[in-house]
C-alpha cells in the first residue's frame, strides 16, 4: 500500500477566485498546492479587455504569500460583442491563455454571457487561427429544459457544430458531469479535452436532495446520476490525456449557500489534492494520479510541465466545518468530514 505519494506540482485549470476580500482570503489555499490556475472572468463587471485581465491579475498576485511560487493564467469573458482584435493581443501578449463561453445565464455571473452561440463564431474562427483555447460552459438555458438534461443538450445543439467548423480549435469542455460528455470528449479528437471536478467525483444528485435540501452540494452543473458519476471516476483515472483536473473552486459566504436562493458552487480548494488522491486511491489508480493532475493539463495548453514537487501522505485529514475568511464564514468541501490523505508539501 502507497503511504506517501509525491508527483510533479499539480495546476488547477478551472477555478473561481473572485474579487475583492474574498479573492484575497482564497488566493492562498489555491497558491498553497497549485503551481498555476485557470481563473474564471465572471467578475461583476466580467473581464472582457485585455487591460481588465491585466489588472486582476495584479489584483491576484497581490494576494499570493511569500514564499509561494503561483502564476495565474487569465481567460477573456466572451460576449455577443467581444473585440476579437484585443482577444488576439491579448493571447500574443501573453495575458489571455483563453476565453470562455458562458451561455448567458447559466451560472453565477453569467448574465452578459453569450445569447446564441452562432454570434461568436467569427470569434471562434479566429481563435483557432491564433491558437487560443476555447473553454466551455456546457449548458443549454432555456427554460423547457430539464436541468439535468441541459449538458447533453448542449451537446447535441452546440458542440457537435463547433467542432465541426473549427476543426482545429482547442476546446475544454469544462467541469463535465454526464456519461454523455464522457463518450462525446473520448470520441472527439485530440483537440478536445476536459476538465472534471472533485465534486462530480464523489457525489450524485442525491447529496443535494435526499434528507432536505443540502445548499453546499449545490453547483452548477448540478450532479447528475450515479451512472454518470462512475462513469466521470472511470475517465478521470483511465490514463487518458483527454481528462485533467479542474477544480471549479467556487466560494461563496455560507449565509449566500443558506439562503431561500441558494448560491451555486463548492469551494474546494483547502483540500483539492486530498479529495481527488481519495478518488484514484478508491479505484486502485494511484499510479494514475501525476498525469491527471500534473501532466496532462499542461500539455494540452501547450505549456511546460512544473519542475517542483509536492507529496501527499495516507494519514487522517479532518476538515473544518466553516472557514472565517472575508469577514464571514465559507464551509468548505467536506467541511466537517476526515479524509484518508493529507497535503504535505
Amino acid at each position: 500500500m502507497t503511504d506517501t505519494l509525491t508527483i510533479r506540482r499539480p495546476d488547477d485549470w478551472h477555478l473561481h477566485f473572485r474579487d475583492g476580500d474574498v479573492m484575497r482570503a482564497v488566493v492562498p489555499y489555491t497558491a498553497r498546492q497549485f503551481a498555476r490556475a485557470i481563473v474564471m472572468p465572471n467578475l461583476t463587471p466580467p473581464i472582457t479587455t485585455t487591460e481588465m485581465a491585466r489588472d486582476y491579475r495584479e489584483r491576484i498576485l497581490a494576494a499570493v504569500p511569500e514564499g509561494h511560487d503561483f502564476m495565474p493564467l487569465m481567460t477573456c469573458y466572451l460576449t455577443d460583442t467581444t473585440n476579437v482584435d484585443d482577444l488576439a493581443r491579448g493571447a500574443g501578449e501573453g495575458v489571455f491563455t483563453a476565453a470562455k463561453l458562458y451561455p448567458a445565464n447559466a451560472t453565477t455571473n453569467s448574465a452578459s454571457g453569450v445569447s446564441d452561440v452562432e454570434l461568436i463564431y467569427p470569434v471562434l474562427e479566429r481563435m483557432e487561427a491564433e491558437g487560443i483555447v476555447l473553454c466551455v460552459h456546457g449548458e443549454v438555458t432555456d427554460h423547457d429544459i430539464d436541468v439535468f438534461d441541459r449538458e447533453a443538450e448542449f451537446i447535441e445543439r452546440h458542440l457537435r457544430a463547433i467542432i465541426a467548423n473549427f476543426p482545429k480549435l482547442k476546446v475544454v469542455f469544462e467541469h463535465i458531469t454526464t456519461l454523455d460528455a464522457v463518450e462525446f470528449v473520448k470520441a472527439s479528437g485530440p483537440n478536445v479535452a476536459a476538465t472534471i471536478t472533485p465534486q462530480h467525483l464523489h457525489i450524485n444528485r442525491n447529496a443535494m436532495l435526499v434528507g432536505g435540501i443540502q445548499p453546499h452540494n449545490y453547483c452548477l452543473p448540478v450532479a447528475k446520476r450515479e451512472t454518470h458519476r462512475l462513469a466521470l471516476r472511470a475517465a478521470a483515472t483511465s490514463g487518458s490525456p483527454k481528462f485533467f483536473l479542474g477544480t471549479d473552486s467556487a466560494p461563496h459566504f455560507r449565509h449566500d449557500k443558506e439562503s431561500a436562493c441558494g448560491c451555486a458552487g463548492i469551494f474546494g480548494a483547502p483540500v483539492a489534492l486530498e479529495s481527488y488522491l481519495t478518488v484514484f486511491d478508491e479505484e486502485g489508480a494511484i499510479e494514475q494520479f501525476e498525469g491527471f493532475a500534473s501532466l496532462y493539463g499542461p500539455a494540452f495548453y501547450g505549456l511546460p510541465v512544473n519542475e517542483d514537487s509536492v507529496t501527499l501522505e495516507r494519514a487522517e485529514s479532518p476538515v473544518p466545518d466553516e472557514l472565517a475568511l472575508a469577514g464571514s464564514t465559507i464551509v468548505p468541501w467536506h467541511g466537517g468530514q476526515t479524509l484518508g490523505w493529507r497535503f504535505r508539501g
